[in-house]
């Protein structure tokens, strides 16, 4: 009988950064931040009480580690959905999975956002962390934006930067909607269809944009 391969360090940090990140999350909507220990989740996710101290040194540390890891996961569903897409295009496949990933994941999309709404608070450690979020998002919308006036999909007349901060503001006021009744899938949708016929006419297209 063959001998079970042994995992390399490197695969069980994956493995252990894996599990931790999901009970982070599962904690982080059951307990909000405050109580949430290192201690418990080490002990929860199947580990010493002691590995996640190890791990990330502090509360900021995790949090900061998870804010990365959903971003991260984000960013790869969004570059495959918006690749070789500008303008109205790219935006409305960016709100479509948007919207599906807050169906699909939303455990880690309302842990997400409930730190990115407590980086608010005085002093807070995640408030770099946010901003460099949010920068990259922005950067990407003016991208797809400034690409679909090189491409003359979008008449020059409009504000890439204008129109990047009236994006950016609208799907964070979706998910604070969202998060206040969460079981309405229904509204989710309708409210991601919404800004997207509002970007539409906002960049008043002289090319043809996909339907709804």
């Amino acid at each position: 009988m063959a001998k079970p391969l042994r995992l390399t360090q490197v695969e069980r940090k994956e493995i252990s950064d894996t599990k931790m990140l999901e009970v982070a999350i599962d904690l982080i909507i059951e307990q909000g931040t405050s109580q949430l220990t290192l201690k418990d989740v080490g002990e929860r996710a199947g580990y010493s009480r002691g590995l996640a101290g190890y791990r990330f040194g502090n509360k900021a540390g995790l949090f900061d580690f998870v804010l990365r890891s959903v971003g991260d996961e984000w960013l790869a569903e969004l570059t495959t959905v918006t690749n070789n897409k500008s303008g109205y295009q790219a935006i409305a496949e960016a709100l479509d999975a948007h919207s599906k990933f807050c169906e699909d994941a939303p455990k880690h999309v309302e842990a997400f956002y409930r730190l990115w709404f407590e980086s608010l608070a005085p002093k807070s450690a995640l408030r770099p962390v946010i901003m460099s979020i949010h920068r990259r998002r922005h950067r990407d919308v003016m991208g797809w934006i400034e690409q679909g006036i090189d491409e003359g999909l979008i008449t020059s007349a409009v504000s890439p930067k204008l129109i990047a901060d009236q994006f950016s503001a609208a799907v964070i006021g979706i998910v604070y909607q969202w998060m206040s009744d969460p079981d309405n899938i229904e509204e989710i949708r309708t409210l991601h269809n919404g800004l997207k016929q509002m970007m539409q006419l906002m960049l008043a297209q002289t090319g043809t944009a996909p339907k709804n």
